[in-house]
C-alpha cells in the first residue's frame, strides 16, 4: 500500500494496493499489522457506513470527546467526496488548521484521522457511499462538532451554504472559537 503524510502530523492518506485481473480487482482494505507499521496504531472497534443521495451533501464536522474520542479510517465505496480533518488539539502547532483531500471509489484511497480532530465531508457525486472504521463506539453524550462553514477554518468546500445539503443538527454546531479546550496536544497525536 502507498502511505502519504499530510501537512498535519498524524493525518495520513493511504491507498491500498489493488490486484487486477480480467474479472476486476482484489484489495485488502485493512490489515492491522500493515496499518500499524504505517503509523495507524489504534484498534478499530466499529465500522460505519453512510449513503448520501444528493450531490453536495455535507456531513460534519464531527468528533467525540474523551474518554471515547475516535480515530477514523475513511474510504469511499461508491462515488467521491472531499474529506476534511480539522486539528482541534489545544496546544498543537497546527490547531485550527485542516487537511482536505478527495477520496473516491475509483482511486480506492483512504484518510486516517487521529483522535483530536473534527472530521467531515462533502459529496461530489449522487448516491455516494462512505465507509469508516472508528476506534471507539458511538456515544451520544460525548458527541460533538464544529460548524462546517466556520470562516475561521478557511475550508474551501465544493459547495457554499446556498448549495450544500446539511442536517438540522449540523447547521447549529458551534464555531471552533466557541468550543473551549476539549483535546490537548502533548506531542504527536495525543489527546
Amino acid at each position: 500500500m502507498q502511505v502519504e503524510t499530510t501537512p498535519i502530523d498524524g493525518v495520513l492518506l493511504i491507498t491500498p494496493r489493488r490486484f487486477f485481473d480480467d474479472r476486476g480487482y482484489f484489495a485488502e482494505l485493512y490489515q492491522e499489522e500493515r496499518y500499524r507499521a504505517a503509523g495507524v496504531e489504534v484498534r478499530f472497534m466499529q465500522d460505519n457506513k453512510s449513503l448520501s443521495r444528493p450531490v453536495y451533501t455535507v456531513r460534519g464536522l464531527h468528533f467525540q470527546r474523551p474518554p471515547v474520542a475516535q480515530a477514523k479510517l475513511v474510504q469511499v465505496l461508491r462515488g467521491s467526496i472531499v474529506d476534511v480533518a480539522v486539528d482541534i488539539r489545544h496546544g498543537s502547532p497546527t490547531f485550527g488548521r485542516h487537511v482536505a483531500v478527495t477520496l473516491s471509489a475509483e482511486a480506492g484511497n483512504q484518510l486516517y484521522v487521529p483522535a483530536g480532530f473534527a472530521h467531515g465531508f462533502c459529496t461530489l457525486e449522487p448516491d455516494t457511499e462512505v465507509h469508516y472504521k472508528v476506534s471507539a463506539p458511538y456515544s451520544r453524550e460525548h458527541d460533538g462538532g464544529i460548524h462546517w462553514a466556520d470562516p475561521a477554518l478557511g475550508i474551501e468546500w465544493p459547495a457554499g451554504p446556498d448549495r450544500a445539503v446539511v442536517s438540522d443538527k449540523d447547521r447549529v454546531l458551534p464555531r471552533l472559537a466557541d468550543l473551549g479546550p476539549l483535546f490537548h496536544y502533548e506531542g504527536g497525536t495525543d489527546v
